[in-house]
C-alpha cells in the first residue's frame, strides 16, 4: 500500500473501528497514529469513555502500524493499563514497534487525549501469518 490514501481505503473494511469513528491520521515505518472524536455512544454508565474504546483504538492502530506496508500480522496477545479518564473531546493513539522477530513482533500503543493526558498503554504481541 504505502500511501496514506491507499491505507485508509484498505482499512475502511475494518467496519467496527471505522463505524465507531476511528480514523488513520498518519503512517510511518513500523508506526501509525489513529484518532477518534468521543461521542455519547462511547460512554459508560458513569459518563466516562468505556475502556473498550481505548482498547479498540489501540488494537486498530496496531493493525495499521503492522499491516500498512504488507498485510499479514495478527494479534496474539495484548495487555492494557488504564491511567486516566479522557478530559478532552478526542483521543489519539500512537503505535510504535518495540521488537521484530522472525515470526512475532512487539508493539507499544499509547492512548492520550488531545490535551496530552496519558489515558492508557497497550502492549501487543503480533504473529506474522506470512511466515507460515
Amino acid at each position: 500500500m504505502g500511501k496514506l490514501e491507499d491505507v485508509r481505503a484498505f482499512f475502511e473494511k475494518d467496519r467496527f473501528a471505522t463505524e465507531n469513528g476511528m480514523v488513520i491520521d498518519s503512517i510511518g515505518e513500523n508506526t501509525a497514529v489513529c484518532s477518534m472524536v468521543i461521542s455519547q455512544r462511547h460512554m459508560n454508565a458513569v459518563g466516562n469513555v468505556m475502556g473498550g474504546v481505548y482498547f479498540t483504538l489501540a488494537d486498530f492502530t496496531f493493525a495499521v502500524a503492522t499491516n500498512h506496508e504488507e498485510p499479514g500480522i495478527v494479534s496474539l496477545s495484548s495487555t492494557i493499563n488504564f491511567h486516566a479518564i479522557a478530559k478532552g473531546e478526542k483521543i489519539i493513539c500512537e503505535a510504535k514497534k518495540i521488537k521484530q522477530g522472525r515470526t512475532t513482533c512487539s508493539y507499544e500503543m499509547t492512548v492520550s487525549d488531545e490535551k496530552g493526558n496519558l489515558l492508557a498503554t497497550v502492549l501487543t504481541t503480533g504473529y506474522n501469518t506470512r511466515k507460515q
